[in-house]
Parts: C-alpha cells; structure tokens; sequence
C-alpha cells in the first residue's frame, strides 16, 4: 500500500476534489489542515517551496495540486 498525504485547507476546492478522488478510489490518506496546524504548514513549505495546497505526496513523489492524471499513473487506479 502506498503512502499518500494531502496538506491541505477546508475551503481549498482542488483539496476537496483530491479527496473526492481518494475516496472514490479506496485510497487512504493522511491530511494535514494547514490551516490550523502550523507545524504542517511550515514541513508542507519546506518540503515543496510553496504556499499553495494541495501538496500530495505518495511515497516519495509529490504532487503540487489536484493533478488527477497523475494520480492515476503513481497510485495505479
């Protein structure tokens, strides 16, 4: 099983739509309100030098928003 996290905010349309694709495809996630949680926002930063959300990581690939293409090819659903 792969390891996915979403960093991501409540009212982030592209965060919902990611999930939206997670749970429509019985992937299971991590996620981050970065929002609310500064420690997260800061890591989410640094790890993909931007302020934007979402930031997917599956494994040790990252995905800068709701790239739907990739996600298809890097979970295999």
């Amino acid at each position: 099983m792969k390891n996915v996290t979403i960093y991501s905010t409540p009212t982030c349309s592209y965060c919902n739509a990611a999930k939206e694709f997670f749970k429509s495809n019985n992937v299971q996630y991590t996620e981050h309100n970065v929002a609310s949680d500064a420690i997260k926002r800061q890591e989410m930063i640094e790890k993909s030098g931007q302020m934007g959300v979402p930031v997917i990581t599956i494994d040790d690939q990252m995905v800068i928003g709701f790239d739907q293409n990739k996600l298809i090819e890097l979970l295999g659903v």
